[in-house]
């Protein structure tokens, strides 16, 4: 059997009778003809509401099976556009108006979503799930059938947010997000008696392609807790049977300081544990094998490679602590300015190549300029390569502030600060954090006359009505002026080093 190149086809191998999906709480098991009948039903609702192919179908859903199903049948009839369901309304009208999305599925109680949906005139659709684990969209027409999409129809559309300017489409194709399921379940070596504990977000691709299509391309099961919990996270590994999970440091971290010493039950039952989206320190790496007592395997991926780009491997082979490991299918070179590879042991820009890379943006070609060189995509990270191949990332060209592995764009949260009638000039910037790794922080100047009331507590108030929680500002600094270079120009690293030391 020839591999599958779109997400219908890759939910369609499994077994009718295996468990493809475990709900928890809620003690359901839902098998993969279920999860192939529910898909094809909701796909078929979404065609008969003109939902073609390309069109955007945005979801605002926690995770769950709903937010699996919608994903799936939004990606077979139209282009799936999942929305972080912590946005404010501001945001979630963004997020419409940017996609153009056609439909909006939420749930009914979803206040921020449907509010922004009525502004930009979008239908909204509720979904229901039954007791069976069912899921199916409230009120959906019918009459029309989804035609299955091809390998280079785009199935999903996120956004990546850079240190200036607005967010970047990122439009993913069924061919790219298969490669990269293909790359995860070759190089950890799953199969059908594997499962996975989704605890990541499914509006990313870490939870949807890492946890979620790589373990049902396998024919795994996949166990989708509504959220994640320190407390009964190993209640869960041992109850579900998990053999491997996902996550960031920032979720390793809670697990260690809850399980001290001694290695939680259930722990005994993993094969591996991944850790991806943030840099894991290799003292929480050495301390996460010795409590858990399993391979921790450090990954790299990002949106543009529909996710996974490098991974340590499983024993025997070596996992090297401070790593990211090799390229999993996927070509890894260093490259300096100028365009030119450089060789191993010299330090550069990380560049990626192969079929798990995105074409490009969409609709932004000086974007696509900056970002594609000879057919190589520039990853914006700077890193170097030893003599087996493995890449050790050394920092950050773009000015991300990376938030427990949320990558966050200053420019957004400089405008909205810029949008208060009191502020005069705003610069948002990453400083360190013991549990999250980066937080938030932003200095501001006043406009002069500004009313006394205006201070730090009032901005902050104003950022968390705009901005998601992982975005606002925990700390901001009132300056009578914005450090800057000789040539004027704001450089988020000095202010950050000058007002917060960081």
């Amino acid at each position: 059997m020839s591999k599958p190149s779109t997400l219908l086809e890759l939910i369609g191998a499994a077994p009718a009778d295996s468990t493809a999906i475990v709900l928890p709480e809620a003690g359901i098991r839902v098998t993969y003809k279920q999860l192939r009948a529910q898909v094809a039903e909701m796909a078929d609702a979404l065609a008969s509401m003109g939902i073609g192919r390309g069109d955007r179908v945005a979801t605002y859903l926690p995770n769950g099976l709903p937010a699996i199903v919608s994903f799936l049948a939004a990606s077979v009839a139209g282009t799936a556009a999942p929305l972080n369901p912590g946005y404010r309304e501001e945001e979630v009208n963004f997020y419409l108006e940017d996609t153009s999305a056609k439909v909006l599925l939420c749930p009914s109680d979803a206040t921020a979503a449907l509010s922004a949906a009525q502004t930009r005139g979008v239908p909204v659709y509720s979904l229901e799930m039954d007791s069976d684990g069912y899921v199916r969209i409230a009120g959906a027409p019918k009459g029309k059938t989804a035609s299955a999409p091809s390998a280079g129809d785009f199935a999903l559309i996120l956004h990546t947010s850079g240190s200036t300017g607005r967010p970047k489409r990122v439009p993913i194709g069924h061919g790219n997000m298969t490669a990269s399921t293909h790359n995860i379940v070759a190089h950890y070596g799953l199969s059908p008696s594997d499962v996975s504990l989704c605890v990541m977000p499914l509006f990313h691709v870490h939870g949807l392609v890492a946890s979620t299509l790589s373990t049902l391309l396998s024919g795994g099961t996949v166990v989708v807790p509504a959220k994640f919990s320190p407390l009964s996270f190993w209640r869960t590994v041992r109850d579900t049977g998990a053999t491997w999970y996902s996550a960031v440091p920032t979720i390793h971290n809670l697990l260690l300081a809850r399980a001290g010493n001694d290695r939680p039950a259930g722990a005994e039952g993993l094969r591996f544990i991944r850790s991806c989206s943030a840099s894991l320190p290799p003292e929480m790496m050495e301390r996460m094998e010795r409590v858990f007592g399993v391979p921790v395997l450090e990954a790299y991926g990002m949106t543009e490679a529909s996710h996974q780009m490098a991974s340590n491997p499983r024993p025997p082979a070596a996992r090297k602590a401070g790593s990211v490991g090799p390229g999993t299918g996927v070509e890894i070179g260093i490259m300096d300015e100028a365009g030119n590879l450089l060789p191993q042991g010299e330090r550069g820009e990380v560049v990626i190549k192969g079929p798990n890379v995105v074409s490009g943006y969409e609709n932004n070609p000086e974007a696509n300029a900056r970002s594609f060189t000879n057919g190589w995509f520039r990853t914006g990270d700077q890193g170097v390569l030893d003599a087996e191949g493995y890449l050790t990332l050394t920092g950050r060209l773009k000015e991300m502030i990376n938030r427990g592995g949320e990558k966050i764009g200053p420019r957004e949260i400089d405008e909205v600060l810029l949008s208060h009638p009191a502020v005069a000039e705003a610069v948002a910037f990453g400083v360190p954090h013991p549990a999250w790794g980066e937080e938030v922080a932003a200095a501001i100047v006043l406009k002069e006359g500004t009313d006394a009331a205006t201070g730090e507590s009032a901005i902050l108030a104003f950022c968390k009505e705009r901005l998601a929680d992982f975005k606002c500002p925990k700390k901001i600094y009132i300056t009578a002026a914005i450090p800057r270079t000789a040539t004027g120009k704001i450089q988020r690293g000095a202010v950050a080093k000058a007002l917060a030391g960081a």
